[in-house]
């Protein structure tokens, strides 16, 4: 006996045209990201090269320190949300509940709100303290207590996730201009006033703050298209017991995205407190030098979750394998031939953006661009294994890499001098990239595959 004839699938999709479909969602993402981030970098090289000019390594590297110390206690503190707003905000609107996303959202910004309060309270408190052991002058330290307003600059996860089950991609790509433009006009105007240090501190502060206003701002286009009906200010209690895991998500996420920064902002006060504001200023202006290849990183992370967080609630799981692949293989092959070129320029390339008074080399240029190359590798392999809800892989990868291997970085510098940082960055990111591909291949395999035995 036989049972009931299964109806075939009405016109599938052929598995190239569904890869090719993934990408190009991703890639078209993308595309509006790099827009506002095209005309942001090009601001940025102006204000960097006016400002590195002007205040010279030592007082550069004391704005790099002073705004290092407040992202640190920021990204360390605070609570990001983003992951669980983008995973069950597009579950609860695959499944038509506008009211269920209305509360996650209400959740999580009330989540970000407490825990950026209490950032804010630890980074004052602790200034007297790490100040002087990052050699910031009187200068300086007279300005970082007001300065520590600027965690608030990355209190927005929320809204930035709602702009993405939006697929209002363009409004993020816009978002990515604001700080730069602030920045811009606020250096020329120091610049043309013969402003100092202080002055600049004060630029950086308005725009931090300015950058994490201007997401919530635009967060309610998307809250009105997602939400329609729902009042900004209503429940949002019970997600923790909804037995959907909700709570853990979030928690492993927060805990792998602050793991994930935390070698990133550490790293820059680590050098401050080791070899002082000079060299920290020195290898800040590499890594700004190299962020050709790291704002990609992230806007191709922020670019492909989304798409890859629907793809895993379709259930498509060949489709969300083929464009992590492909994803990461473009990733690389268009960043190999920027590594090459930052090699080839490396000695001339600080002192043509920063003066005179910054003199670095090939070697520190080179590393910390090879791991800018192996970052943006990683980066669509992560959100594949958070869109899988395996955010515990990430964290493991993090874990392995940034906080284990952190004790390398002091010895290294001890050993190399700045030159140990750029290595310590390399060796961070290739055996992070290596890692993930590791996990990926084998999560997101289909379940109707069978698994190969010994």
């Amino acid at each position: 006996m036989t049972g009931p004839a299964v109806p075939p699938r009405a016109n599938p999709m052929p598995h190239d045209r569904q890869s090719d479909s993934g990408l190009k969602r991703v890639l078209g993402n993308l595309a509006h990201l790099l827009g506002g981030k095209a005309a942001a970098g090009l601001m940025s090289l102006v204000y960097l090269v006016i400002v590195a000019r002007t205040l010279g390594a030592r007082d550069y590297g004391e704005l790099v320190l002073v705004n290092g110390y407040a992202i640190f206690i920021g990204s360390l503190v605070a609570f990001s949300g983003f992951h669980g707003v983008v995973r069950y905000g597009a579950l609860a609107m695959e499944a038509g509940d506008p009211v269920r996303l209305a509360r996650i959202v209400r959740f999580m910004a009330l989540v970000e709100g407490v825990f950026g309060l209490l950032a804010l309270a630890i980074a004052v408190i602790a200034i007297p303290f790490v100040g002087p052991r990052l050699g910031w002058s009187p200068e300086a330290m007279r300005i970082a207590i007001p300065y520590s307003l600027a965690v608030f600059g990355g209190v927005r996860a929320t809204p930035q996730g709602l702009l993405q089950i939006a697929g209002r991609f363009d409004l993020v790509g816009l978002h990515q201009a604001v700080s730069p433009s602030i920045r811009l006009i606020g250096t020329l105007i120091v610049w043309a006033t013969g402003g100092g240090l202080d002055a600049f501190l004060i630029v950086w502060l308005l725009s931090s703050i300015a950058e994490g206003g201007a997401m919530w701002l635009l967060g309610l286009v998307a809250w009105r298209k997602l939400a329609s009906g729902q009042r900004l200010i209503g429940p949002w209690r019970g997600l923790m017991r909804d037995g959907q895991g909700f709570g853990r998500f979030i928690l492993v996420t927060n805990f792998d995205i602050t793991l994930r920064e935390l070698a990133p902002n550490l790293a820059p006060l680590t050098i401050g407190w080791m070899l002082g504001p000079v060299a920290a200023g020195l290898f800040s202006l590499t890594q700004r030098a190299t962020a050709l290849l790291q704002q990609p990183a992230i806007l191709l992370s922020q670019a492909s979750y989304a798409v890859l967080a629907d793809l895993v609630a379709k259930r498509k799981l060949v489709q969300l394998r083929s464009t992590v692949w492909r994803s990461a293989a473009l990733a690389g092959t268009i960043a190999s031939p920027i590594v090459l070129a930052f090699w080839l320029a490396g000695d001339r390339l600080l002192p043509l953006v920063g003066g005179k008074t910054f003199q670095g080399g090939v070697a520190i240029v080179t590393l910390v661009a090879g791991a800018r190359l192996a970052a943006l590798i990683a980066s669509p392999i992560t959100a594949g294994l958070t869109a899988l809800g395996r955010p515990q892989r990430s964290m493991m990868v993090t874990l392995a890499t940034n906080l284990a291997l952190y004790p390398l970085l002091p010895v290294l510098i001890w050993w190399l001098g700045l030159h140990g940082a750029g290595l310590h960055a390399l060796i961070q990111n290739v055996i992070a990239t290596a890692m993930l591909i590791l996990f990926f291949a084998r999560d997101a395999r289909d379940p109707a595959t069978p698994r190969r035995t010994a």
